[in-house]
């Protein structure tokens, strides 16, 4: 499908569980876009360079602001002197989430979470650390918007607004070919993380499950994700995902008859022992489960002595 659309995927490497990401270049008549870039590091740098020797690049499309999508984008443009596109929802996240005004909040924000000191200054250095693998920062001088349509390879793409697992995050689709490049959106194996970041919209659940929505209503054939490979069948996948996170759902709400804090949360949902990287993705996702019930009226939230406690109406 990949070579029927004109389409090149670069697989890069993560020092993470979620060890890859997909980015994709191609070329238009002018010289080759690039769709999303890694992190700003020496492996991701190399490969970028030994894979663009002899080529023009002349669009950066960044399909949200997350350190594996966005970090490189910046130093990339530095090199190639190519226009940047990004929604600007996103844009306005990655110029506040690595700075100190943020930073210097999540503290307090971890601390009435219910987060120890000690995971609390992890989780927190973790964050800081990131500010290296995104900077500099790309000069964004086109928008991503809804309804307009951007010419990846071969074929004309719709830019879909599809918000969940970041405020502005987009998808692109190709009706001709009943493809979706899907970014972050909808992936094969796994869930993608939804999680509040203490910024943005407050119930990024109940956007991305409008977010499924609006895509299962296209019945989109191919789906070539961020993240693992291309696959058939978006609106099964679709239920899959949703199933997923009612029956998570309906877990907390047994969960939260003792009343619970974020973190004595987080540690039923998740036993297994995690990395410092995946425990901030599971804290994160956890306030958005906790507050999707909260604003639904399922659940209420009581601050005691400087921690947020949530219990079952």
């Amino acid at each position: 499908m990949l070579d029927k659309l004109g389409i090149k995927r670069i697989r890069l490497d993560l020092p993470f569980r979620l060890n890859h990401v997909n980015c994709f270049i191609a070329e238009d008549t002018n010289g080759y876009k690039i769709l999303d870039t890694g992190l700003h590091n020496q492996e991701t740098e190399k490969r970028w360079d030994k894979e663009l020797t002899g080529k023009q690049v002349t669009d950066i499309i960044v399909s949200h602001y997350h350190p594996d999508h966005f970090g490189y984008a910046g130093k990339l443009q530095e090199k190639t002197n190519a226009q940047v596109w990004m929604p600007e929802m996103d844009l306005y996240a990655a110029l506040q989430a690595w700075e100190q005004p943020f930073l210097e909040n999540l503290r307090s924000n971890y601390a009435r979470a219910g987060i120890p000191n000690e995971i609390s200054t992890a989780l927190t250095e973790n964050t800081s650390g990131f500010a290296a693998l995104v900077t500099p920062y790309p000069k964004v001088q086109r928008l991503l918007k809804e309804g307009d349509t951007i010419q990846f390879g071969k074929y004309a793409y719709e830019i879909i607004q599809t918000p969940g697992h970041s405020d502005g995050l987009v998808t692109f689709y190709n009706e001709e070919n009943n493809v979706l490049l899907s970014t972050d959106h909808i992936l094969p194996k796994i869930t993608p993380n939804i999680s509040y970041w203490f910024h943005g919209d407050p119930n990024p659940l109940e956007n991305y499950f409008h977010s499924l929505k609006k895509i299962k209503k296209l019945d989109v054939e191919w789906v070539i994700p961020s993240h693992g490979d291309p696959f058939q069948n978006a609106s099964k996948r679709i239920s899959e995902i949703e199933e997923h996170h009612k029956e998570r759902l309906i877990s907390l709400k047994e969960m939260l008859r003792t009343g619970l804090t974020v973190y004595e949360t987080m540690e039923k949902l998740f036993p297994k022992k995690l990395a410092v990287h995946d425990t901030r993705f599971a804290v994160g996702e956890t306030i958005a489960h906790l507050e999707y019930l909260r604003l639904a009226g399922e659940c209420t939230c009581e601050l005691v002595d400087g921690v947020y406690i949530y219990h079952v109406n």
